[in-house]
């Protein structure tokens, strides 16, 4: 097959009218020719850091979802199912995405569970891990979020890196806000990554240490606006992720494509942006994907224009999978799952006052994963501590969902729901239960749910409980995935209808659990401290 437009090479920073020929998956020839085509022939993008889980939908269902979108490859971390269900998670995730023309890289996933101060379905210990990073389909040790475990230099996490090492694997980093004496350590280590950056300055830093920068836009988590001006100032330094993505963001507005029309928008240089979807996360990590060069695989897209960066053909190993339509289908896997626990009564969560002593509450920011803390004084001499809307203040619950233990209650602010509750089995990294409610009933009838189909994201409002059933390991389903955007998407504005403001209410809470991002989160075991890393307690 020939295909002819203007071809971009991005290895070389130029556009030049011409034609490919294409022969048995692999490009055979490029060359320069006079041609009519107004179209632009350029590499398939890659995300360089996602989770797939986030996306609520097997590997197989989420190439569906971006394959439109002219996503060739992912770089991807198993590391949600993992913490459900272990190596037997990982070993799904790749055999689900063998039935998809996506190229999927997996890797080892280096933090499960990512603290000890939580309880996981798994762990992987570093006999694990080194056993992972022998096999020719784990590509790179995933990001290293025990980024204290690495600074201090703990044996455990230290043999998991070595293991990498030995194999020539690369190794991702997770180091939000670290710089200075810390950051020379962790880059020491040999990390490769880091899509945790909070400011232009430590992004510097960091590539500064050798380590490549990925900006991120994701559902909950962006960081192109603080970042964008590396695309001038460290332009070959710099990789496009999506990190952790719900299906809806991915339909309605994209994926790295997304992140191109944004740059572009904002004037940044469009070959600069090309290079960090395709050129820099290829040669990162190693990967057998195509650049348009001669014998490379004819992985491929075919865009109107560069203003507008619309898909209109997606090609892989030379196969069109997408013109219009998506041009593959897949079937449907059968669920794993790891859930083991009955459902809840109100008086499971309730809190005892302590008359007098002031609040520590959650303060979320709207976009980001960093929280800050308020100290709330109550002034309630009732017996036990109920949530104020009137001041924001909701009830949070977290439920170990492995084994039945006594739910763990806090507060948490920014959330804006007026009545009812929401609920979710995707709660980062351990994936217990969370929820959030201004009332016991609702808060207990949105989980309850969940834990009748064993995983699920839920709504409790005026009309009752509605729920998107996540069968697979409580993290994805093998559901159509546009009817999966579809389902999420009404439970989303059914949260916004009670009254928040927040863009991706079930994301933000989701990551409410996350110990290792400051600095106040909450886990199953206790409301934590990241700074400290360490147990603090509710009351002052």
């Amino acid at each position: 097959m020939i295909y002819e437009g203007n071809i971009i090479d991005v290895i070389n920073s130029r556009i030049f009218k011409g034609r490919i020929e294409v022969k048995d998956g692999l490009v055979f020839k490029v060359e320069e020719c006079d041609t009519v085509s107004d179209h632009y022939i350029l590499p398939g993008l890659v995300d360089s850091h996602v989770h797939i889980e986030s996306s609520m939908s097997t590997p197989s269902q989420f190439s569906k979802l971006v394959v439109p979108r002219g996503t060739v490859a992912v770089v991807t971390d198993p590391h949600e199912i993992a913490n459900v269900l272990g190596i037997e998670g990982v070993d799904y995730m790749i055999k689900d995405a063998e039935q998809t023309p996506l190229k999927c890289f997996f890797g080892a996933p280096s933090c499960v569970p990512a603290t000890p101060f939580e309880s996981s379905g798994a762990v992987l210990n570093s006999d694990d891990i080194q056993k992972l990073l022998e096999r020719d389909d784990i590509w790179f040790l995933s990001e290293m979020m025990n980024f204290p475990g690495v600074i201090n230099q703990d044996e455990e996490v230290l043999s998991k890196i070595k293991a990498a090492h030995r194999r020539g694997k690369k190794i991702d980093g997770h180091a939000p806000g670290i710089v200075g004496e810390g950051l020379r350590k962790y880059a020491q280590a040999g990390i490769s990554s880091d899509h945790e950056c909070v400011s232009t300055e430590e992004a510097i830093e960091k590539i500064n240490r050798g380590i490549t920068v990925q900006i991120r836009e994701g559902s909950a988590a962006k960081n192109f606006d603080i970042l964008a001006d590396l695309f001038r100032t460290h332009p070959d330094e710099v990789m496009l992720c999506t990190d952790d993505s719900h299906p809806d963001e991915i339909i309605n507005k994209g994926h790295i494509d997304k992140i191109i029309k944004k740059g572009i928008t904002q004037g940044y240089d469009i070959m600069s942006l090309l290079r960090a979807a395709t050129l820099k996360p290829i040669q990162h990590y190693n990967l057998p994907v195509g650049l348009l060069r001669k014998g490379d695989a004819a992985d491929f897209i075919i865009i109107d224009n560069l203003t507008d960066f619309n898909i209109l053909e997606t090609y892989i190993n030379g196969t069109c999978v997408y013109n219009n339509s998506l041009k593959f289908e897949v079937e449907k896997s059968t669920p794993i799952n790891n859930f083991n626990i009955s459902s809840l009564s109100e008086r499971d969560i309730k809190i005892e006052n302590q008359i007098g002593k002031k609040v520590r509450v959650i303060v979320p920011v709207d976009g980001d994963l960093l929280t800050d803390e308020y100290l709330w004084e109550t002034n309630s001499e009732d017996e036990y501590l109920q949530p104020s809307v009137e001041d924001d203040i909701l009830k949070i619950v977290v439920v170990n969902r492995y084994k039945s233990e006594k739910p763990i209650v806090g507060f948490i602010k920014n959330i804006g729901i007026k009545a009812g509750a929401f609920a979710c089995s995707v709660a980062h990294d351990s994936h217990n239960l969370i929820a959030v409610g201004v009332d016991d009933q609702s808060i207990v009838e949105a989980l309850n749910a969940i834990i009748e189909e064993k995983g699920g994201i839920s709504v409790k409002d005026d009309s009752g409980v509605d729920i998107l059933p996540l069968e697979v390991a409580g993290l994805m389903t093998a559901s159509d995935g546009v009817e999966v955007a579809r389902k999420y998407e009404q439970l989303n504005t059914k949260v916004q209808k009670l009254g928040s403001p927040l863009k991706a209410p079930f994301m933000t809470v989701s990551f409410m659990s996350l110990l290792v991002i400051p600095s106040l989160k909450i886990g199953d075991k206790g409301l934590f401290d990241v700074n400290r890393f360490s147990f603090t307690s509710l009351f002052v």
